[in-house]
């Protein structure tokens, strides 16, 4: 199974799931990667930045991709490779790809700021992990400082025949959505998937303006799936009214610096996972922000009866 440009739907960046001392509980990755397979999700990215992928050893990150891609059973998985030197990235795509991965993200070094240097990166990208290996463009300058205008976009895709999906986390973006359809629509690019980030902030509209669906990590990714569901259904009203339910947590989940750690605790809070422990160096939640993450779970709850959990 290879990725390709007709990819519809939600790929939920999954979590690597810890023990509190710091070992990866292989266990819940399985009883995670199940619950994305039977609420909604069309496919898996695993290993990106909220993957805690840095934190891991390149042997750690190949068996962390080997077992969510054997329990997917059929489900699409990209992998992060994203990496300091080619080396390392083309190693471990070539690894992740005779797992059975379906394609890898890339994101760009920091260190980018033309836009010659942008496209001359992942061309040499592409290079390194072979011209037979669908990838992805991760495009989040509010994280890697680098920005990626739609002309640019448009070069690595009409440059890269393996270019396949953009990941969309530019923000504000929403005019970037529809300048790229528009390029399609004039024939100056060919079509690629487009899935968007940004903790699904801004998913209502993305939908409205040609993104596919979702590629983020909300600790609710059945929502994020019933939303692009609502929304190819022509269900705008009831797609809003779902989005809006749930956008006091989306917001809350964001906060740079304990975002994860709000991710982990609703997702162990709801049995996802069995710890919302992170790798060191990483947060925690203290008794206020629990409080406040509980709170909004309650309020979530008048709407959504999934966020109607057990007391603690």
């Amino acid at each position: 199974m290879r990725l390709d440009a007709s990819e519809r739907g939600v790929f939920p960046i999954a979590p690597t799931p810890f023990h509190a001392d710091g070992r990866i509980d292989v266990d819940s990755i399985d009883r995670l990667t199940d619950f994305y397979a039977e609420n909604g999700a069309t496919g898996l990215t695993v290993l990106g930045v909220m993957g805690e992928a840095g934190k891991l050893d390149q042997g750690e990150a190949l068996d962390v991709a080997r077992r969510f891609i054997v329990r997917a059973e059929g489900l699409p998985v990209i992998v992060g490779v994203s990496a300091p030197g080619f080396a390392a990235m083309a190693s471990l795509a070539r690894s992740a790809m005779d797992a059975g991965a379906a394609g890898v993200m890339i994101a760009p070094p920091s260190t980018l700021r033309t836009d010659d240097q942008i496209v001359g990166y992942y061309a040499q990208a592409a290079e390194a992990i072979g011209a037979d290996v669908p990838f992805v463009i991760q495009d989040y300058p509010l994280t890697f400082s680098v920005v990626m205008t739609p002309g640019v976009i448009r070069r690595i895709v009409n440059d890269n025949p393996a270019c396949m999906m953009l990941k969309h986390e530019d923000w504000p973006g929403l005019e970037k959505i529809s300048a790229l359809r528009g390029f399609e629509a004039d024939g100056a690019m060919r079509h690629i998937a487009i899935l968007c980030g940004n903790g699904g902030l801004f998913l209502d509209f993305e939908t409205e303006r040609g993104a596919d669906g979702a590629m983020t990590g909300y600790a609710f990714p059945d929502m994020l799936a019933d939303v692009v569901r609502l929304a190819a259904a022509g269900e705008r009203d009831a797609a809003h009214d779902l989005f809006d339910a749930h956008l006091p947590l989306l917001r809350y989940e964001q906060q740079p610096g304990i975002g994860l750690a709000v991710r982990k605790y609703v997702m162990a809070r709801r049995g996802l996972i069995a710890s919302p422990a992170q790798r060191k160096p990483g947060g925690a939640l203290g008794k206020r922000a629990v409080a406040e993450v509980e709170y909004l779970l309650g309020r979530l709850a008048r709407h959504d009866p999934r966020a109607a959990l057990a007391p603690v």
